[in-house]
């Protein structure tokens, strides 16, 4: 089973092979790091954990790069605003991220590098471009891009200078040669904070950001790479820029492969502070656990528009409740950190939907088919197997009894009564289906654990109903 990656650049699923045997290097555009991150942040960051994860679950040495953006025009603001030094409202809001991420179980990326500390790999690649003839010197002292001087500009985004031309709405800003162009190294002006303000041969000034990601991905990665990805908000212009720049200065091809992941929106709409649907990581965790923000995530491909909602959430919650009711009282079955043995089914039906451009819709569903065959064997195998198959999704590796209890905890306080009733409809059905699988043992077990919550079970010729103690 060949691992198969869905290539923006070809526009196509194609067989995936690292250019160096047995080690993968990815690069992906991190946060322009000025505020809080949001769950569009979350989605992108999700997405490549998820790859990054996979990638290593098949044997593969990988070398992961995500960057800061540690100097923008919104960063200078912000600082200017709050009364900081670009570095210390930078170093708060990075601190903020690594934690807000880590409650949903991302990991942290090989190397994160901060913009500010590669300003001198800037330069040169600017001067680089210069001297090929496709940077210029503007009279307002900033650094442009020729972009009608790179032959390959728009084969990542298909567009075409003359489409991209006729869509222009503005007049070619000053010190432009051509609409297109876009900036290099921004002059220095009066007004901004001498923290924003670096020396160089173009004169006192700071890289645009388009160039950022180019000289850190070379520097880390090399002047070729396997993989690069980004949200797709980043299509055009950003990555197309990059292109432009890194083999513009090179000679040679940047990205084998580029993966984009969807856009995100907040019930059907886009997410906006204007439309007030606005939702940082750090408020979403106000009222759901970070396991199950990530398994809500990962119900969707990746490539596919993510729909951010309540509702949604809500219903990951109850869904992740069953697959660690499942586990719950069930004996593994072995060592639960051996090697998975993908000869296994359902083992193999994971890893063919993994190997399918990451499909972790289809993934999600392999652990639901192995909970249900716990459900009716009490399979301590498959339990096992449940566990490692979630571990590649970062999931399932809480104590059940623990998650469960914290869960039942969470709706007695929020006072979700409508959810915990769901919740407990699931623990029944869960008991009925060992009844009729002959489990008696796992019966009484989901009725004793549930007793243990102050939920009683009545039995009736009808059914079964509940009470709280």
């Amino acid at each position: 089973m060949t691992l198969r990656i869905h290539n923006s650049l070809s526009r196509t699923l194609t067989d995936f092979e690292p250019l160096e045997p047995g080690h993968v290097r990815l690069y992906v555009c991190g946060m322009t790091i000025y505020d809080l991150c949001h769950v569009g942040h979350a989605r992108m960051m999700m997405a490549f954990d998820v790859v990054t994860r996979w990638l290593r679950a098949s044997g593969y040495r990988v070398t992961y790069v995500r960057n800061i953006t540690d100097i923008d025009d919104k960063i200078i603001r912000r600082a200017t605003e709050r009364g900081l030094t670009l570095r210390a409202l930078t170093d708060e809001m990075t601190e903020a991220m690594h934690r807000d991420i880590a409650a949903l179980g991302i990991e942290r990326p090989t190397h994160e590098p901060r913009a500010t500390d590669y300003v001198p790999q800037m330069l040169t690649m600017i001067s680089q471009l210069e001297e090929r003839g496709l940077a210029y010197r503007a009279a307002s002292g900033d650094v442009n891009y020729a972009v009608r001087r790179f032959a390959g500009y728009g084969k990542l985004s298909g567009k075409s200078l003359d489409q991209l031309r006729a869509g222009e709405r503005v007049a070619v800003a000053e010190g432009k040669d051509d609409p297109l162009d876009f900036v290099l190294w921004k002059a220095a002006k009066p007004e901004e904070p001498l923290d924003a303000r670096y020396e160089s041969t173009f004169g006192p000034g700071r890289p645009g950001w388009h160039i950022e990601c180019s000289a850190m991905s070379c520097a880390l990665l090399g002047e070729t790479f396997d993989i690069h990805g980004g949200g797709l908000d980043l299509q055009f212009p950003h990555h197309e820029n990059e292109i432009a720049q890194s083999e513009g200065a090179s000679g040679q091809p940047f990205a084998k492969v580029w993966m984009h992941n969807g856009f995100l929106n907040v019930d059907n709409e886009k997410m906006s502070k204007s439309l007030g649907n606005f939702f940082t990581i750090r408020d979403v965790l106000q009222h759901f656990d970070g396991e199950t923000i990530r398994f809500f995530m990962l119900r969707t491909h990746y490539r596919s528009p993510f729909n951010y909602s309540s509702d949604g959430l809500t219903d990951a919650r109850n869904a992740l409740r069953r697959l660690y009711t499942a586990l719950d009282g069930v004996a593994l079955d072995g060592v639960d950190h051996a090697a998975v043995d993908w000869t296994h089914p359902f083992a193999r039906r994971f890893k063919e939907a993994m190997n399918e451009d990451f499909n972790t819709a289809i993934a999600v569903s392999v652990l639901f088919d192995l909970a249900a065959d716990i459900n009716r064997n009490a399979s301590g195998a498959s339990a096992r197997l449940l566990r490692q198959l979630g571990a590649v999704l970062g999931l399932l590796q809480q104590p059940p009894r623990a998650f469960l209890q914290a869960g039942l905890a969470g709706h007695q306080a929020d006072g979700e009564g409508d959810d915990l009733a769901v919740w407990i409809e699931a623990q029944i059905q869960a008991r009925v289906a060992a009844k009729l699988a002959r489990n008696f043992a796992q019966a009484d077990q989901i009725r004793a654990s549930l007793a243990e919550r102050g939920i009683l079970l009545k039995d009736t010729p009808s059914g079964t109903t509940w009470v709280r103690s």
